[in-house]
């Protein structure tokens, strides 16, 4: 339909067709590595999960990896959907938000970081360097190996 005639009709402006102008962000080789090597570690040590977890289904929301017997939830830091913050705290905020509501959910976040150089939150989710992975869930393996039997002694007492 002409773009006149629909105005007349519709008293709106028609649809632009104009394709996007900005290409969708692209994963950096940091992340890549990053969520590799952590992949290769999770196969290696034999724990179960999931990849790009999505937790609530009426948000957009996705943690790269959801540790399914421990209820941990693990983000990369720097994914390629985040596309960067560029200094918008409304951004910073929507994120938080997010880990918010997985602690609500029951879930225990953990933040991979994979920068050279970053800050530590201390009100946020666990911070982890990603050279330091593969230790931190040999450590995990460990303690539920390891840990205490959770079954009802036979003489009934507690």
């Amino acid at each position: 339909m002409d773009p006149k005639t629909y105005k007349a009709l519709t008293e709106k402006q028609p649809p632009k067709t104009k394709p996007r102008s900005k290409p969708l962000p692209k994963a950096k080789l940091k992340y890549l590595e990053a969520e590799e090597d952590f992949q290769k570690a999770l196969d290696v040590l034999g724990i179960k999960y999931e990849k790009k977890f999505h937790f609530k289904s009426t948000k957009h929301w996705r943690f790269d990896f959801h540790l399914i017997e421990h209820r941990i939830l693990v983000e990369i830091s720097g994914g390629p959907w985040s596309g960067g913050r560029r200094g918008r705290l409304a951004n910073k905020a929507w994120s938080m938000d997010r880990y918010d509501h997985a602690a609500e959910m029951g879930f225990t976040v953990v933040r991979l970081e994979s920068a050279n150089r970053y800050k530590i939150d201390e009100f946020g989710p666990l911070q982890i360097e990603a050279q330091f992975a593969s230790q931190w869930l040999k450590n995990l393996k460990r303690e539920s190996f390891n840990g205490p039997d959770q079954t009802i002694p036979a003489n009934g007492s507690d």
